[in-house]
């Protein structure tokens, strides 16, 4: 078994950009490289992924509506 060789920190910003799609992505390109990034990137993505989902139920269910900003839809 080859040793496990450390991959850029840089690789957190594609899950916080791409969110759970991000999350996968840098799963598949670090896990036979650095295991622990590798899921560390993957629990990253689906944490803002089930947050942006909540913040968007709860948007959706705050009852504002378009005309409360004055735009017509």
């Amino acid at each position: 078994m080859q040793p496990e060789k450390e991959r850029s920190n840089w690789w957190y910003l594609v899950p916080i950009f791409l969110g759970l799609i991000g999350g996968i992505v840098a799963y598949f390109a670090l896990r036979n490289d650095d295991r622990r990034k590798a899921k560390n990137c993957l629990f990253l993505g689906i944490i803002l992924g089930v947050l942006g989902i909540t913040v968007n139920l709860l948007f959706l269910t705050s009852g504002i509506t378009e005309e409360q900003f004055g735009v017509n839809i």
